[in-house]
Protein backbone atom coordinates (compact mmCIF):
# COMPACT_ATOMS: atom_id res chain seq x y z
CA UNK A 1 0.00 0.00 0.00
CA UNK A 2 0.95 3.57 -0.80
CA UNK A 3 1.24 5.99 1.78
CA UNK A 4 -0.91 8.81 1.09
CA UNK A 5 -4.08 6.93 0.37
CA UNK A 6 -2.25 5.17 -3.03
CA UNK A 7 -1.49 8.00 -5.08
CA UNK A 8 2.11 8.37 -5.93
CA UNK A 9 4.24 11.77 -4.94
CA UNK A 10 3.73 13.16 -8.36
CA UNK A 11 6.41 15.56 -7.32
CA UNK A 12 9.04 13.00 -6.81
CA UNK A 13 8.32 11.19 -9.80
CA UNK A 14 8.83 14.30 -11.92
CA UNK A 15 12.39 15.09 -10.16
CA UNK A 16 13.31 11.52 -10.94
CA UNK A 17 12.11 11.94 -14.41
CA UNK A 18 14.20 14.79 -14.86
CA UNK A 19 17.59 13.55 -13.34
CA UNK A 20 17.19 10.38 -16.05
CA UNK A 21 16.85 12.99 -18.61
CA UNK A 22 20.00 15.10 -17.42
CA UNK A 23 21.65 11.65 -17.06
CA UNK A 24 20.32 10.40 -20.61
CA UNK A 25 21.47 14.10 -21.88
CA UNK A 26 24.90 13.59 -20.49
CA UNK A 27 25.45 10.21 -21.55
CA UNK A 28 24.72 10.98 -25.05
CA UNK A 29 27.25 14.36 -24.93
CA UNK A 30 30.03 11.73 -23.75
CA UNK A 31 29.48 9.53 -26.86
CA UNK A 32 29.28 12.27 -28.91
CA UNK A 33 32.83 13.10 -28.20
CA UNK A 34 34.33 9.25 -27.61
CA UNK A 35 35.84 8.02 -30.60
CA UNK A 36 36.32 4.08 -31.30
CA UNK A 37 37.98 2.46 -34.06
CA UNK A 38 37.36 -0.23 -36.22
CA UNK A 39 40.10 -2.60 -38.73
CA UNK A 40 40.06 -3.96 -41.85
CA UNK A 41 42.41 -6.47 -43.70
CA UNK A 42 44.39 -7.01 -40.03
CA UNK A 43 44.46 -3.16 -39.69
CA UNK A 44 45.37 -2.18 -43.20
CA UNK A 45 42.35 0.30 -43.00
CA UNK A 46 41.32 1.88 -39.86
CA UNK A 47 37.96 3.74 -39.77
CA UNK A 48 37.36 5.94 -36.29
CA UNK A 49 33.64 7.04 -35.53
CA UNK A 50 32.39 8.85 -32.57
CA UNK A 51 29.97 6.79 -29.99
CA UNK A 52 26.85 8.21 -31.77
CA UNK A 53 28.12 6.77 -34.90
CA UNK A 54 28.88 10.09 -36.56
CA UNK A 55 32.65 8.90 -39.10
CA UNK A 56 35.27 11.10 -37.82
CA UNK A 57 38.41 9.62 -39.62
CA UNK A 58 39.86 6.77 -42.53
CA UNK A 59 43.15 5.83 -42.24
CA UNK A 60 44.65 3.64 -45.18
CA UNK A 61 48.05 1.57 -45.09
CA UNK A 62 49.81 2.40 -48.70
CA UNK A 63 50.05 -1.20 -49.06
CA UNK A 64 46.05 -1.38 -49.25
CA UNK A 65 46.24 0.66 -52.28
CA UNK A 66 46.08 -0.94 -55.71
CA UNK A 67 45.52 0.83 -59.00
CA UNK A 68 44.12 -2.35 -60.53
CA UNK A 69 42.05 -3.19 -57.96
CA UNK A 70 40.07 -0.69 -56.23
CA UNK A 71 37.40 -3.32 -55.07
CA UNK A 72 39.37 -4.70 -52.83
CA UNK A 73 40.06 -1.37 -50.78
CA UNK A 74 36.40 -0.36 -51.42
CA UNK A 75 35.32 -3.31 -49.48
CA UNK A 76 38.24 -3.11 -46.72
CA UNK A 77 36.88 0.43 -45.99
CA UNK A 78 33.31 -0.56 -45.97
CA UNK A 79 34.07 -3.81 -43.30
CA UNK A 80 36.42 -0.63 -41.13
CA UNK A 81 33.78 1.61 -41.17
CA UNK A 82 31.10 -1.30 -40.47
CA UNK A 83 33.43 -2.37 -37.35
CA UNK A 84 33.70 0.79 -36.02
CA UNK A 85 29.81 1.11 -36.06
CA UNK A 86 29.30 -1.89 -34.05
CA UNK A 87 31.91 -0.93 -31.66
CA UNK A 88 29.99 2.41 -31.39
CA UNK A 89 26.96 0.79 -30.89
CA UNK A 90 28.52 -1.55 -28.11
CA UNK A 91 29.68 1.41 -26.48
CA UNK A 92 26.24 3.27 -26.76
CA UNK A 93 24.58 -0.10 -25.01
CA UNK A 94 27.06 0.24 -22.18
CA UNK A 95 26.44 3.96 -21.32
CA UNK A 96 22.80 4.44 -22.87
CA UNK A 97 21.27 0.66 -22.17
CA UNK A 98 21.04 1.20 -18.41
CA UNK A 99 19.36 4.87 -18.46
CA UNK A 100 16.77 3.38 -21.36
CA UNK A 101 15.70 0.57 -19.05
CA UNK A 102 14.93 2.96 -15.91
CA UNK A 103 12.79 5.09 -18.65
CA UNK A 104 10.57 2.13 -18.92
CA UNK A 105 12.97 -0.02 -21.28
CA UNK A 106 11.17 0.85 -24.98
CA UNK A 107 14.32 1.75 -25.99
CA UNK A 108 15.39 5.35 -27.54
CA UNK A 109 14.25 6.03 -30.99
CA UNK A 110 17.48 5.87 -33.38
CA UNK A 111 19.65 3.71 -30.88
CA UNK A 112 20.09 -0.41 -31.48
CA UNK A 113 18.32 -1.55 -28.16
Amino acid sequence: MIPGGGQPNMQQLLQQAQKMQQDLAQAQEELAATEVDGQAGGGLVRATVTGSGELRGLRIDPKAVDPEDTETLADLIVAAVQAANENAQQLQQQKLGPLAQGMGGGGIPGLPF
